[in-house]
């Protein structure tokens, strides 16, 4: 198990009910803990529509997770 937090822009914090937590997940990437948080939240944005941060950095979604990280994932932005 690892623990990570979390934080949700847009169209997630809105589904997730809240900017961000803590949560202690048995997923190894960071594919797995998007599909994990699909199921808990249910986010409606496919993976492909995202892009995801661990630690400040742009990464790939087969990274594996690690103790203590910040994952960020990142929605289309709207223009108008």
């Amino acid at each position: 198990m690892t623990t990570v937090t979390l934080q949700y822009y847009a169209q997630l914090r809105e589904q997730a009910g809240a900017g961000g937590e803590q949560l202690t997940t048995s997923a190894a990437s960071l594919r797995e803990l998007y599909e994990e948080l699909r199921t808990r939240h249910g986010f409606s944005l496919p993976i492909d529509a995202l892009k995801v941060a661990v630690n400040a950095q742009f990464s790939d979604w087969s990274r594996i997770l690690s103790e203590g990280d910040t994952v960020i994932f990142i929605p289309p932005v709207a223009g108008g």
